[in-house]
């Protein structure tokens, strides 16, 4: 077993998932791959199988439902924290979030941060194929979440991050309540109100290669309300 553990919601990613698995594999020698899918009807689940028995750095949860990125994570830190992975990693199976920076998370990790931030929004890092309206958009989510929560990582939303076993071990997961992209921002300020080390390390973003996004106006109006909850009861 390895260290680090990669975890990799999954729905509907048929497309994608060999080919991501195949890159992390080979981005870093120090991380196992978890597939968390929830019952793709495209047959996600029975590829991750495949790949499962081909290598055994990788390995899937079935959920029986789609309930959220949010509760696909939250299964996947429990089950990493009770297999006893030091480093669990959160990424996106559509290429989005580009392997090639896998090592450079985990080093900083490795260094001392209790939360590493893959982040398009410090020096160095930066969006690819996103138009103007996208861009207003996650750069005005982020300023609206950093202003209502009074702190100063530049990058609430992103979900390309690494969590030192001990965070997970001080939230209370039971308690995190979103499911959508909110989930990043709660889980980022439950670490940081925890008293924990939170580094943002430079990420360039691409648009996903393949299929189609998961956002939607409900996830996103979960994000705009969450912050408020948050602020109140954190």
């Amino acid at each position: 077993m390895n260290p680090a553990l990669v975890c990799i919601p999954t729905y509907n990613e048929r497309e994608n998932i060999e080919a991501i698995v195949q890159a992390v594999l080979a981005a870093d020698p120090r991380v196992d791959i978890l597939i968390v899918d929830d019952n793709s009807p495209d047959g996600t689940g029975q590829l991750a199988d495949g790949l499962a028995q081909a290598d055994s750095r990788v390995r899937v949860l079935h959920r029986e439902k789609k309930e959220g990125l949010g509760r696909a994570y939250l299964a996947a830190f429990r089950w990493a924290l009770a297999e006893q992975y030091t480093y669990i990693l959160e990424m996106d199976a559509d290429f989005s979030h580009d392997p090639r920076y896998l090592s450079g998370i985990l080093d900083a990790a490795e260094a001392g941060a209790d939360l590493v931030l893959g982040s398009r929004y410090v020096t160095g890092g930066g969006t690819v194929n996103w138009g103007v309206g996208r861009q207003i958009i996650s750069r005005g989510g982020s300023l609206y979440a950093r202003s209502i929560l009074g702190v100063g990582i530049q990058d609430l939303t992103g979900g390309f991050k690494c969590f030192h076993r001990r965070v997970l071990e001080a939230i209370d997961l039971d308690a995190v309540k979103s499911t959508g992209y909110a989930f990043q921002i709660e889980l980022t300020y439950r670490t940081l109100r925890k008293g924990f080390t939170v580094r943002e390390v430079p990420i360039v973003f691409e648009d996903r290669r393949v299929g189609h996004s998961k956002m939607s106006k409900k996830i996103f109006a979960e994000a705009l309300t969450m912050v408020w909850k948050l602020r109140m009861t954190v």
